[in-house]
């Protein structure tokens, strides 16, 4: 069976000097007659996200789950803007933030009870979340990520969240940050470009594959307004 997909925020790696400004891709996934997001988002981007599904004709009450690739907050602090969607996060990921890398302050505080409060459906493993929606473990970036795949009409689409997080992860099939190993994210990069040929990044427009290698048709947008 396949499924749609729609990019509701498109990620972005700006970043300030000394701070990131967490715009990490959401993505919709209709299957089933059920409506998923891939991640969902971080402060900064809770505006454009809601703008997105109200452009759709969607509520935040039309989500009926939301599958969390990792725990950083530009992928999982707009949960509370879903309350009755089901949660999914690997039990990797779950013990990476209840212990994480001492250099890795983006776990928002509380998270971990937000989700208990909650109630999270524990994933393990490479397998089916709905029809035409698969997850993978892909871990590197931290060691719980996992990415998803979804099987649309033209083919496979892998949603790799921060697995890949921007075309020079794609260029050099290096891992760029990690809080697991470099080694470790770097081999993930090469199994996931091996399986794919449309990659939506954590942090970059959705890129394909082309004879002369990766390429993207679309930049990231980031109106700024000043007041």
């Amino acid at each position: 069976m396949s499924a749609r997909y729609s990019v509701l925020v498109t990620g972005n790696a700006l970043r300030l000097r000394d701070d990131f400004l967490g715009i990490s891709s959401v993505v919709l996934v209709e299957t089933a007659g059920q409506r998923w997001l891939i991640d969902a988002g971080g402060p900064v981007t809770r505006g454009s996200l809601k703008r997105a599904l109200r452009d759709r004709g969607l509520g935040p009450g039309d989500i009926d789950a939301i599958f969390l690739s990792h725990l950083h907050f530009d992928h999982a602090w707009n949960l509370d803007l879903f309350p009755h969607a089901r949660l999914h996060v690997s039990a990797a990921e779950l013990a990476y933030a209840a212990d994480p890398h001492p250099d890795d302050d983006l776990i928002p505080e509380g998270l971990l009870e937000r989700l208990s409060a909650r109630g999270v459906e524990v994933l393990e493993g490479e397998g089916p979340l709905a029809p035409g929606l698969t997850v993978l473990p892909a871990p590197g970036h931290t060691p719980g990520l996992y990415a998803a795949e979804v099987a649309t009409a033209a083919g496979p689409v892998l949603l790799a969240c921060d697995a890949i997080k921007y075309p020079k992860e794609v260029m050099s099939r290096r891992c760029d940050l990690a809080f697991d190993a470099i080694e470790t994210g770097t081999a993930t990069i090469a199994r996931l470009l091996e399986r794919a040929e449309r990659i939506v990044p954590g942090h970059a427009p959705e890129m394909h594959r082309t004879a002369e290698g990766w390429t993207w048709d679309s930049a990231a947008e980031f109106p700024l307004m000043v007041r």
